[in-house]
């Protein structure tokens, strides 16, 4: 039960920043169960295993508009730095730079949910081709289905009347 939990949170805390799946320093460090001061120093300490596209930090428009998306009460107090923002190869380094057993089992979880999110992705898109060829199917059939309408209510005309011969003298 408490994995299954813990999988929820988690995929409430991926989000969608500049076309990448990634997770906050902020929600990172209370997952780890570290200040987000310490999660940011190890990974200063650690710079090179993070690359741009490892981690990167947002911009003051891009934080202010995960701001304005959380309730105050949850955002924590005044940053002085805007967030930093986790690809999945960022959150797997974090493993090596934070070596604690909660990390570790975090790690995994972590894993697991984005392994999840790219599964029902491609689900999704699975699912999107096949409703495109149904709906190319039935219009199709939709045509074809008018066509046959059409003839129908042709016969069910009734047929021409022919002009009546003119009775009397024709010049």
């Amino acid at each position: 039960m408490g994995e299954l939990v813990l999988q929820e949170v988690i995929e409430n805390k991926i989000y969608l920043i500049r076309g990448h799946k990634v997770m906050l320093d902020k929600d990172l460090a209370g997952l780890y169960g570290v200040s987000v001061k310490r999660l940011n120093e190890q990974v200063r300490r650690n710079i090179k295993r993070f690359p741009a596209d490892f981690m990167f930090q947002l911009n003051d428009r891009e934080n202010e508009i995960l701001k304005s998306q959380f309730a105050t009460s949850s955002w924590g107090g005044a940053r002085r730095a805007n967030l930093h923002a986790f690809t999945e190869q960022g959150v797997a380094m974090l493993s090596s730079v934070l070596n604690s057993e909660r990390a570790i089992q975090v790690n995994i979880a972590i894993m697991r949910a984005f392994v999840k999110l790219k599964k029902n992705l491609v689900t999704y898109k699975k699912l999107s081709q096949k409703i495109g060829e149904l709906e190319r199917k039935v219009g199709k059939h939709d045509e074809d289905i008018l066509i046959i309408f059409e003839a129908i209510k042709r016969l069910m005309e009734p047929p021409p009347v022919p002009p009546k011969p003119r009775i009397g003298f024709h010049p």
